[in-house]
């Protein structure tokens, strides 16, 4: 077998085994491929490594633990961020070890363990070793595990109290208008190193945000300063207060980010922008608002990255999801889910539309906004702009043959009666209420001025969902449960019972919660349900005829979590004291 020799394939005076030869040995990779992959190298140029990548003959990890092989260095395709010095990171700029794919490690025996995905980059590993003052050991390692291992350390290195020490640099700046006006974006918040004052203290009041897992970043205005609030876990959190002065600017800042019209401070203003940060790519919706203080914002903050859940992981029981997968098979009718603004809705629409989505089947949604992308499903979005509401897209929606409809929100009665109509003529219709519990959205779509037998008809089941707050792992602490707290869960006071809470922890900024998972209440309409809805009772009374079929409540399912050490007494009562007490 005939090879054409790089850098990467010639025998050099220290004995390096053939690339080619490893590759078949590893890998099986068969010579016929690789003298395709060598008269590619001929023609194009390049090394034999990345011929082979590109003609999709190897994996990258493949290549890379040849590679390890031919140069005799430690092949580690998973770095752990705890075997990492932070000292060394510090020392070390992000913009150079993301350039050159460099990551220092630890100090081994006088040595510095450095990462990397090319055994050919001596340049940046020489600058290391200067810059470091040690010898330095490189070893191999892909590039997605490197990036990822360098984005979280340089993270967790990033100063948690950035944004008031750039208020305090702030303090000596006069001229923040034009401050606020420098169009100039870093490519990743964390290398805003030297940038304007106000251009820094609003990207850090982004970073913390993502980096605290905040779901909206409240600016808000009032007659003496300003207060920055994060929504976390559904809950809001005063963070940072800076001084009234700096408003305008602050404003001005975001307003130029969004592409907004800072001269423009009596109307509300509506615009989006996206940053990177710790290697996240952030989407941002921004609403701003004119009131008697001045101008206040709200930042959503939507993570690309984010992955959809699937409905195993949405935390239902084994009886409701097999009921919930099994309605979702249907051929028409409509399935409700219901529940406030911030309680997974949307979510869990879009992990049924995943679940059913198929080749053999035609799904369109309208949504207000699109805020997740699903690969093979037709979405638009909502525009008052141009008067495509709702009601317009589902009457267009209707004319592309669809078999599954998912409406984002039924708000109106125009709405609701093209959905009702749509389902009784052979179709499959998602879409969300805002009632408190399943029982209100049959008398919410009849106040609407639906007909009762209309809904009664169409309506396969209502699912109302609420978001609990885990306790965080970290601080867990049991206390005896007293007879008043089950009580108020609906629970034995005589029970002898352990709960836990939160102490209060860093990992959980002190609140004694982390994360959030789902609780459920499905009502499946019968006939009796349907002849109750038929006849325009109230809520509670269909709650009753639920319940006593075996329904559980959703105050229900959160004493079980409670119960279960997931979550706390008190946060099972904020999220559900609004139910209707039977």
């Amino acid at each position: 077998m005939q090879e054409t020799l790089n850098d990467e394939e010639k025998p050099t005076r220290f004995g390096r085994p053939l690339l080619g030869r490893i590759l078949g040995q590893k890998f099986n990779l068969l010579d016929s491929k690789l003298n395709e992959a060598l008269a590619y190298q001929r023609e194009k140029g390049g090394r034999l490594g990345e011929a082979l990548l590109h003609l999709r003959m190897l994996r990258e990890e493949e290549l890379l633990e040849a590679l390890a092989e031919q140069y005799q260095l430690p092949w580690v395709p998973r770095l752990e961020t705890t075997q990492i010095d932070h000292d060394l990171i510090k020392r070390v700029p992000i913009g150079f070890a993301r350039r050159y794919r460099v990551l220092p490690l630890r100090q081994e025996h006088g040595t510095i363990i450095v990462a990397t995905t090319d055994p050919l980059e001596t340049v940046a590993v020489d600058d290391l070793r200067l810059l470091l003052g040690m010898p330095v050991r490189p070893i191999l390692t892909t590039g997605v595990a490197l990036l990822a291992c360098l984005n979280r350390v340089y993270d967790a290195a990033a100063s948690p109290a950035g944004a008031e020490q750039v208020m305090e640099d702030i303090a000596a700046t006069e001229n923040l208008d034009q401050l606020a006006h420098e169009l100039d974006e870093p490519q990743d918040l964390l290398d805003a190193t030297d940038e304007a004052p106000i251009i820094r203290l609003v990207n850090s009041v982004l970073f913390q945000a993502v980096r605290q897992r905040a779901s909206d970043i409240h600016f808000e205005s009032f007659e003496r300063g300003l207060v920055v609030r994060y929504r976390i876990d559904g809950v809001l959190y005063p963070v940072l207060t800076p001084p009234k002065r700096l408003q305008a600017s602050i404003v001005a800042r975001i307003k130029i980010m969004a592409g907004l019209n800072i001269a423009e401070k009596r109307l509300p203003q509506d615009g989006r922008f996206a940053i990177r940060t710790a290697g996240k790519d952030v989407d941002l919706r921004v609403s701003v608002l004119p009131t008697s203080h001045g101008e206040r914002v709200v930042l959503r903050l939507l993570e690309k990255e984010n992955r959809l859940l699937n409905l195993t992981e949405m935390g239902f029981s084994a009886d409701r999801l097999a009921a919930i997968q099994q309605m979702i098979q249907l051929a028409h009718g409509i399935i409700l889910v219901t529940g406030p603004t911030g309680s997974g809705k949307t979510t869990t629409l879009y992990a049924a539309l995943s679940q059913i989505n198929s080749p053999d089947k035609n799904i369109i949604t309208v949504e207000d906004p699109v805020e997740y992308q699903l690969l093979g499903i037709g979405q638009m979005q909502v525009n008052p702009k141009i008067n495509l509401s709702f009601a317009a897209g589902l009457r267009s929606i209707l004319r592309q043959d669809p078999d599954v409809i998912m409406i984002g929100e039924i708000r109106d009665r125009e709405t609701a009666e093209i959905a009702i109509h749509a389902s009784l003529t052979g179709h499959l219709v998602f879409s969300t209420l805002h009632t408190n519990d399943a029982a209100s959205a049959a008398t919410r779509l009849i106040d609407m001025g639906i007909e009762p037998f209309l809904v009664a008809s169409s309506v396969v089941a209502v699912l109302a969902q609420r978001l609990l707050r885990h306790i965080c792992p970290d601080c867990k602490r049991p206390y005896k449960a007293t007879p008043d707290e089950l009580t108020r869960l609906g629970l034995d006071a005589k029970t002898s019972m352990t709960f836990y809470r939160g102490a209060g922890c860093p990992s959980c900024s002190q609140t004694g919660y982390r994360g959030r998972t789902g609780i459920y209440e499905l009502l499946v309409l019968d006939d009796e349900i349907r002849r109750l809805i038929g006849t325009k009772a109230d809520a509670a009374v269909i709650k009753q005829a639920a319940v006593s079929k075996g329904m559980i409540t959703l105050k229900q399912e959160g004493a079980a979590k409670v119960a279960q050490g997931i979550t706390t007494m008190e946060e099972v009562m904020r999220i559900t004291q609004q139910e209707i007490e039977l």
